[in-house]
């Protein structure tokens, strides 16, 4: 099996407005705690060394995550909207295919059109539960302030069509799955429409589902289906996110 990295790591990055805070304690540094546990001292420990420790401050949706459908809004069709650890396991276990839409340009749209097109192009039918991953490059400029900006957005259209077809799990390399923050913000500007805002994550708001964002490397996938999706979130009690570490499993010929 061939296993591939579909993640950013959890850093303190430009490309994160809501920043990390990674504290890493050295091993000389725990000594005395760890000795303390033991009744010892750090001279009764190998070269008066502990272990290591990361003290982290981030928030959920820092680095490679998935959105729960309480992110989006505290109610889903009415009812309490479920929090990360209260998704079924199921979900994010599946058969994945990725549509390309790199050639999007910035602040795109990518419309249910878009989907069915990219669908028709690669000889792939959806079913329910597939992991559908949306490709724009954004990833290509991970590390770098820009990526807050780069990549096409999903509307709330194309996000009901793939729930239509089952679809109860999907990402985006992104940083998010709407269009760039500044790009719904001329359009809300120009408009005065203001359905435009979080379109595409307010659709949580009526139909259940996931999201995950800050993919990466989904270029570097030899095909766009015939693979396995792992995503399985970090089960935070009452969280609206959970970070994962999103991979893209190949059987070997």
């Amino acid at each position: 099996m061939k296993i591939y990295d579909l993640s950013v790591p959890l850093e303190d990055s430009p490309s994160e407005p809501l920043k990390v805070r990674i504290e890493h304690q050295r091993h000389a540094d725990t000594a005395e705690i760890m000795a303390s546990f033991f009744g010892a001292t750090a001279d009764d420990l190998p070269d008066r060394l502990g272990w290591a420790n990361d003290m982290i401050t981030a928030c959920s949706h820092n680095g490679t995550h998935v959105d729960a459908p309480f992110h989006y809004f505290p109610t889903c069709g009415g009812e309490r909207a479920r929090t990360i650890d209260e998704l079924p396991l199921e979900w994010f276990f599946s058969d994945g295919v990725v549509l390309d839409f790199s050639a999007k340009p910035a602040g795109g749209l990518i419309e249910p059109e878009d989907l069915q097109r990219e669908l028709a192009r690669i000889d792939y039918r959806l079913k329910p539960f597939d992991i559908v991953l949306i490709r724009t490059d954004a990833d290509r400029l991970w590390g770098t302030p820009e990526y807050f900006d780069a990549g096409a957005g999903v509307t709330a259209a194309a996000t009901r069509w793939l729930i239509g077809q089952g679809i109860r799990v999907m990402g985006t390399d992104a940083w998010g799955w709407d269009q760039p923050f500044w790009a719904m913000r001329e359009r809300f500007l120009a408009t005065g429409d203001a359905s435009i805002i979080w379109e595409a994550h307010r659709v949580g708001r009526e139909l259940e589902y996931c999201q995950i964002e800050k993919l990466a490397n989904l270029s570097q996938l030899p095909r766009p289906f015939g693979f396995k999706v792992s995503c399985f979130p970090v089960k935070l009690k009452g969280g609206s996110a959970g970070w994962s570490r999103v991979v893209a499993m190949f059987e070997t010929e």
